[in-house]
């Protein structure tokens, strides 16, 4: 008997039933991902501390005031917390300041799609903000889309990857600072095929988020000549990925290429080491699958993994380790992509608000702002594509190892400034 036949069913549920309530979330949650419980029932302002929403500074200056929709309860907290620490830490460094004005966050919990718009309209028509951010899910993103469109607001999208929003639904209003679906996948079809596997299993969350991620790796690798073996497409949520594991057994590939997110990310890592697949097929995938939301709860079974992000914590630049020091220092954690995306977004606004010294009141002038700067960020050299208003970004192969006692990614490969190629 096999050892992938002596791994019962049961134990299979067990191990998964042991991660289920981690707070993790895709890129682009389903419209089906349930609401958040407890929500806020208004704004809450932060930032400059002696400046409310509505009044002046004791200078006078009128409070920029920035719309931020994340989500700030129920199980994707995490994300809207390391996307917020990220822009609140890069505020401090200003002084809390853009263009003379005091900066004032005024905070909405995401929740559903549905949650997310009417959210935003408050934001808008109630609080009267200069700008919105924010955003995890893409249906969320897609939800507000026309919204922020028709009214001619200015939206930042500093999390959901879906691939439509800077594509076929783009606006002169709509930038994107974080990443594109495909965008972050497409470069790993090559490396891999060079460097890995020459027959890959592929396999992914059965919504846009999976479906995009992987199907930009397939696009890629098959054009270098790559062979796909077999597919599986799991629902969401998942505890038990035995009968797709045993799939990509019975397929024999070199390599498995995924796209799974949260704790179904914990669990399709955890159960491919447990299914004894490590040992003949090398486990790669998208960022989120394994990045440093996940490792604490994955452990040693994501050990050698390898995936495709725009960020890791050990970045051996002096602006990266800058970042880390100063967010330890601030939030006693680690950093993530999703913190980094928070910190380049925040100042992405203070340079536009500065260039235009302080006049938000033409949303397409402070876009084509946006459009002019060009910066060195922890995650690498940054800018935004005038024809999508997407980010252009290094991405980076990482392999997961041990450094100084803990698990980590590290950068094996570096693809430089990264557009998304998709029409």
């Amino acid at each position: 008997m096999t050892k992938l036949s002596r791994l019962s069913r049961r134990r299979f549920l067990r191990t998964a039933g042991l991660v289920t309530g981690g707070a993790w979330l895709a890129s682009c949650a389903p419209t089906s991902s349930p609401s958040p419980t407890n929500k806020p029932s208004a704004s809450q302002p932060t930032g400059a501390p002696a400046t409310s929403a509505g009044a002046r500074s004791a200078g006078g200056e009128r409070p920029l005031k920035i719309g931020v929709v994340l989500p700030y309860a129920g199980v994707y907290t995490l994300l809207g917390e390391s996307i917020t620490n990220g822009m609140e830490l890069y505020f401090a460094s200003v002084g809390n300041t853009a263009g003379g004005r005091p900066i004032v966050l005024l905070k909405e919990d995401e929740g559903t799609p549905d949650d997310a718009l009417r959210k935003t309209r408050k934001l808008v028509e109630q609080d009267g903000v200069d700008l919105l951010t924010g955003i995890v899910s893409s249906a969320s993103a897609y939800a507000i889309r026309d919204y922020v469109h028709e009214n001619q607001v200015l939206f930042i999208c500093s999390n959901a990857g879906g691939n439509d929003l800077t594509r076929a639904r783009k606006s002169p209003y709509i930038y994107r600072t974080s990443f594109a679906n495909a965008q972050l996948n497409a470069p790993m079809g090559e490396f891999i095929y060079r460097n890995i596997a020459r027959r890959v299993f592929i396999s992914g969350a059965d919504y846009a988020a999976g479906h995009e991620q992987v199907g930009a790796f397939r696009e890629a690798f098959v054009a270098a000549g790559g062979e796909i073996v077999g597919e599986a497409w799991p629902p969401f949520p998942n505890n038990d990925y035995a009968p797709y594991l045993t799939q990509i057994a019975q397929a024999r590939p070199e390599a498995s290429y995924s796209a799974f997110f949260g704790s179904d990310a914990v669990n399709f890592v955890k159960q491919f080491a447990e299914f004894g697949l490590k040992s003949t097929i090398r486990l790669c995938g998208g960022g989120a699958m394994i990045d440093e939301d996940t490792l604490p709860a994955q452990g040693q079974a994501a050990l050698g993994g390898i995936t495709g992000m725009h960020y890791t914590p050990t970045l051996d630049t002096p602006e990266n380790r800058a970042y880390v020091e100063a967010y330890r220092a601030k939030y006693n954690r680690e950093p993530d992509s999703y913190s980094i995306q928070g910190y380049d977004t925040a100042r992405w606004i203070v340079e536009a608000v500065n260039a235009l010294q302080g006049d938000t009141s033409d949303k397409r002038k402070l876009g084509d702002a946006l459009l002019g700067i060009k910066f060195v960020s922890p995650r690498g050299p940054v800018e935004l594509d005038p024809e999508t208003h997407n980010i252009v970004m290094n991405i980076y192969a990482r392999e997961v190892r041990e450094v100084d006692g803990r698990l980590t990614n590290v950068v094996i490969a570096t693809f430089p400034l990264v557009r998304d190629r998709g029409a």
